[in-house]
């Protein structure tokens, strides 16, 4: 059995991230309704490294990931901070998946990632 490692969000009833097995698993929006998307993103994943960060692992070891919008049409404003963010050593890179959703009150991106992290 796994013991599984939790990262407190803000949100009863859910962790902003957990790890088990070598894996860790992440989400995040912005804390604040930044009024752009390139905004919201760069909000979004300063909190996924620090979840990342609390789970013993960083960006460098995403498999994947997953990011939810609110409309396609801003999609080249939320790839602009994820180039920036993700870096230019295709290494790094993990599997990405775009999906426009519906989002929760002001968020205008949510982002999901699956990272390798050190088993306990």
């Amino acid at each position: 059995m796994f013991e599984i490692k939790r990262y407190r969000g803000d949100a009863v009833g859910r962790s902003s991230g957990s790890a088990a097995g070598g894996f860790a698993w992440a989400v995040a929006t912005a804390e604040e309704p930044f009024p752009d998307m390139y905004t919201q993103t760069q909000a979004a994943l300063a909190k996924i490294d620090r979840i990342l960060t609390g789970l013993a692992t960083d960006k460098t070891r995403l498999l994947n990931a997953t990011v939810y919008i609110d409309t396609m049409a801003e999609k080249p404003e939320m790839d602009r901070a994820w180039c920036e963010w993700i870096g230019v050593d295709p290494a790094h890179w993990p599997q990405r998946a775009c999906v426009e959703a519906q989002l929760f009150d002001f968020h205008r991106v949510e982002i999901v990632v699956i990272a390798v992290a050190p088993q306990e």
